[in-house]
């Protein structure tokens, strides 16, 4: 695994991870709010995906090894933008470049894609149709048990630099239907962060070749690789393929 570093076009320095598999095709893994690139949930996952693709996992800005202040998708593309340009070097010569977001990292997948629409398929986990309705119910055990028993990483917490959550932002829900690229919706049933209606809206809306996957009993994001690990691999390898 290689750390590199990019920068965006706001002077924010991007980290990221990047395994080097020998394959033609690279996922980009976008973790979302509070999740970093080193954190145990999204190194699994990259070590699950390089079973069969090239993995690069990044740091969006106020996280992990990244600079600024993370701006709750107000800023967050021109992170992902430079990440993408990365993994299109010739050196590495990716005849395909896949995105799979998690909650606040899937709602930067797909506004990445509705302006760019430069990549080959999307996955996106627990996206929010709009920042300002998601649900956020921090004080239900579906929400704190996870982070509190599975998640809970000290230096990752205190890696994590929060700005204005009210800057303007740009809406899932408005820029859908501008996506061409195929996009696989994925929520979980049970998800105390980010209600399924998102993403059954999001999937309603888009006018892309889609599928839309509900996972049963299943929480928020990164928590429905953890808890149903097999059958979540499954499911982005056949969409990939």
């Amino acid at each position: 695994m290689l750390e590199s570093f990019v920068y965006t076009e706001d002077n924010v320095k991007i980290a990221i991870n990047h395994y080097k598999n020998g394959y033609d095709d690279v996922v980009i893994i976008c973790p979302g709010w509070f999740m970093t690139k080193d954190s145990k949930a999204f190194m699994t996952l990259a070590q699950d995906f390089c079973e069969r693709y090239d993995v690069i996992v990044m740091d969006f800005r106020g996280h992990g090894k990244s600079s600024g202040f993370y701006t709750f998708t107000a800023k967050e593309v021109l992170d992902l933008f430079e990440v993408i340009n990365y993994a299109k070097n010739k050196d590495f010569n990716y005849k395909n470049i896949y995105l799979c977001g998690f909650s606040l990292g899937g709602a930067l997948v797909l506004n990445y894609s509705a302006k760019y629409n430069d990549v080959d398929k999307v996955i996106a986990v627990s996206a929010p149709s709009d920042f300002m309705k998601i649900e956020n119910n921090m004080y239900l055990p579906d929400a704190w048990v996870p982070t509190l028993f599975k998640k809970f990483e000290l230096a990752r917490w205190m890696s994590i630099r929060a700005g204005s959550p009210f800057l303007k932002k740009e809406r899932p829900i408005d820029l859908i239907s501008d996506v061409k690229v195929p996009v696989l919706f994925v929520a979980g049933e049970k998800d105390p962060t980010v209600y399924p209606w998102h993403t059954e809206l999001l999937y309603k809306n888009a006018k892309c070749p889609k599928k839309y996957v509900l996972f049963k009993n299943a929480r928020h994001a990164e928590d429905l690789h953890m808890d149903f690990r097999n059958d979540f691999m499954q499911m982005c390898f056949d969409w990939l393929n």
